[in-house]
């Protein structure tokens, strides 16, 4: 028996989130049957995180286990292959999922359970439309000459660094938690300038994330850049543990899972 952890990305406009649901496209029911057919065998992968409908990863990770004839090292590009719908050559169109990373892991490694931390990204545009970039960023329309106050937002990102009850920026409708602390280890903001865009990264990393937390935190961050709150009611939204004190969720479709950390099983392979 083989458990298989894998690394991959996908863009996940065309989906229905991560988690599999019957009658809807899905990142890990297409996953699945992927892998079902070059295995030979039913397949259940279990993911780290259950991304959004519209979220985007560039760095997710599963397992699964089973007992299959394919070595480990062709898994990757016989899956690849299927999920760009059979096309091989030059001129190839990859499908919306890509396996980027296979590894043989051993027995009882869990993609989720074994996570010690995680990267999220997201992308804000504050500069010319236009359609290339529609799904894939959060457009801000700034006023004529005007741009987002980075000074005050990493201000603001200051207050959030650290290990806090972030209740104020967690939405409803998750599966309920036990708790609502949780560390945020670094948060950084990189204001970038690339073809026809002006995009800022907001790079998070923490030990686990709320309902919704990260597009919280980047709606209340583009808040306080835009005046419209001060840095310190950050700290005051943490401190009363008030969603309604916190700012507005930022779209979907600018969030990217990024990385994920495992403990020493991985590092030592």
């Amino acid at each position: 028996m083989k458990n298989v952890l894998l690394t991959i990305e996908y863009d996940g406009s065309g989906f229905h989130g991560w988690q599999e649901q019957p009658g809807q496209r899905t990142v890990q029911g297409e996953l699945q049957n992927a892998l079902s057919e070059v295995t030979g065998q039913e397949i259940k992968v279990n993911g780290t995180s259950r991304t959004d409908a519209g979220v985007h990863a560039l760095g997710q990770c599963c397992t699964f286990s089973g007992d299959f004839g394919i070595p480990i090292e062709k898994l990757k590009l016989a899956t690849n292959n299927l999920l760009s719908e059979g096309r091989t050559g030059g001129g190839t169109k990859p499908g919306d999922i890509r396996i980027v990373d296979v590894k043989e892991v051993p027995e009882g490694f869990h993609a989720r359970f074994n996570c010690i931390k995680k990267t999220y990204r997201y992308l804000i545009n504050t500069g010319e439309p236009h359609p290339f970039n529609r799904d894939y960023c959060y457009y801000i329309d700034p006023k004529p000459g005007d741009t987002l106050d980075f000074s005050a937002m990493e201000k603001a990102a200051e207050y959030i660094v650290g290990t806090h009850d972030f209740a104020c920026f967690q939405a409803a409708g998750g599966t309920p938690r036990e708790s609502t602390v949780r560390t945020i280890f670094e948060l950084r903001i990189n204001p970038q300038i690339h073809w026809r865009a002006k995009e800022v990264e907001i790079d998070i990393t923490g030990d686990g994330f709320l309902y919704n937390m990260v597009r919280i935190i980047v709606g209340t961050l583009v808040e306080v850049g835009q005046g419209r709150r001060s840095p310190e009611s950050v700290k005051k939204a943490i401190e009363a543990r008030d969603r309604t004190l916190a700012g507005h969720t930022a779209p979907p479709e600018g969030l990217y899972l990024a990385k994920i950390y495992f403990d020493d099983i991985i590092n030592k392979l």
